[in-house]
């Protein structure tokens, strides 16, 4: 394995029925952090909070060859129509259990109690692996600098996730 950081192709979601681009603070701390990290951001959409369009568009990026990653943000909660999870399990090869366990222990120490009210959930669908994160910038801000900066960096030991989307690296199936 090389000493040099292997940046990974990503995609990011928003999912929102009232942010604009203008007013997407999350999905832009994602891209932010993303590109700080030497990633490449493939694309950014905002969709609204409706199942069947939360699945349709992280489908087509699953489906693409060259977006190794899918960042979602927002639609985990248990307020309105939040639908995430429920859009994106079914697309899911294997889901990463122990992601939405991680989070909210992590993010205990920032909001307490109300971390158990994050459904965010990760998984691996066709090669890609797809984080839905919460729908706050601070969620977003915390579960990046906290897993997964590490997890999508290919020199991170004793393991990480960025190796299992590299293409000739490890297998995941």
């Amino acid at each position: 394995m090389s000493d040099e950081q292997i940046g990974l192709n990503i995609a990011v979601l928003t999912i929102s029925d009232t942010r604009t681009e203008e007013t997407d603070r999350s999905g832009q701390a994602l891209v932010e952090s993303l590109l700080a990290a030497g990633h490449q951001l493939v694309e950014k959409r905002i969709v609204p909070d409706d199942l069947y369009r939360i699945r349709a568009q992280v489908a087509t990026w699953i489906a693409e060859e060259h977006v190794q990653v899918v960042l979602t943000t927002g639609g985990t909660g248990f307020t309105g129509r939040d639908s995430t999870p429920e859009a994106v399990r079914p697309l899911f090869d294997s889901e990463i259990e122990g992601f939405g366990e991680l989070f909210r222990h992590v993010s205990w120490q920032e909001i307490g109690s109300s971390t158990i009210q994050s459904r965010c959930v990760a998984g691996f669908a066709n090669r890609t692996v797809v984080f839905c994160l919460p729908g706050s910038t601070g969620a977003c801000r915390t579960a990046w600098n906290s897993i997964l900066l590490e997890q999508l960096d290919s020199r991170h030991r004793p393991c990480n996730f960025a190796n299992l989307v590299i293409p000739g690296r490890g297998q995941h199936g």
